[in-house]
């Protein structure tokens, strides 16, 4: 390791975090959202002041998480055939298992807080485009993202925390269906009563 401005070489070891090293540590943690930067560096290998000069604190972290699962979901979600219905499977599906792989991750998102924003507009210009492309207008396509997410993200965390809301345990591929069936948004058909 060197320092950029003077070029010599600064004293400890050898960098050994890298993004996808952090996401996979968080991925081990009991509950993202309780994770903290001490027991993250641990389970690194690392000093906490090693991990801060990669994220500065937890928002920077769950910023860091983001990219990296929003990376995931697309390229998974762009593998395959084009069609809106198609590849908004592909993308719930992407979303179901991304997120669920980091305990507490989709509760975290569930409640306001301030989003990344990169991450979350990534997420949302695919949806718009795909949507567009298949002739949904750029306002009905902004409605369907903010109905799709917020009911995709609110499922996930419902499943972090069940409410047990029946015998039987809730099942992502109905819920997945009967959304996308009811997507993309359109005007209502009668005023509101």
């Amino acid at each position: 390791m060197t320092d950029e401005v003077t070029g010599r070489r600064r004293p400890g070891r050898p960098a050994q975090i890298s993004r996808d090293r952090i996401v996979e540590a968080v991925s081990l943690a009991e509950n993202v959202d309780t994770l903290t930067m001490r027991e993250l560096a641990a389970s690194l290998d690392v000093s906490h002041g090693a991990l801060y000069r990669w994220v500065k604190n937890r928002d920077e972290l769950f910023d860091l998480v983001s990219e990296v699962v929003v990376e995931r979901v697309l390229l998974r979600a762009d593998a395959g055939d084009s069609d809106s219905r198609a590849w908004l499977t592909r993308l719930g599906w992407a979303m179901h298992d991304e997120f669920l792989a980091l305990p507490g991750y989709a509760t975290h998102l569930s409640r306001p807080h301030e989003h990344n924003a990169h991450s979350a507009d990534r997420l949302r210009d695919a949806v718009g485009a795909v949507l567009r492309r298949s002739g949904v207008t750029a306002e009905m396509a902004e409605h369907s993202w903010q109905i799709f997410i917020t009911c995709v993200i609110g499922w996930l965390a419902a499943t972090e925390n069940p409410l047990r809301l029946g015998a039987d345990a809730s099942r992502f591929d109905l819920f997945l269906d009967t959304l996308l069936r009811g997507l993309p948004a359109r005007e209502p058909g009668a005023a509101r009563p």
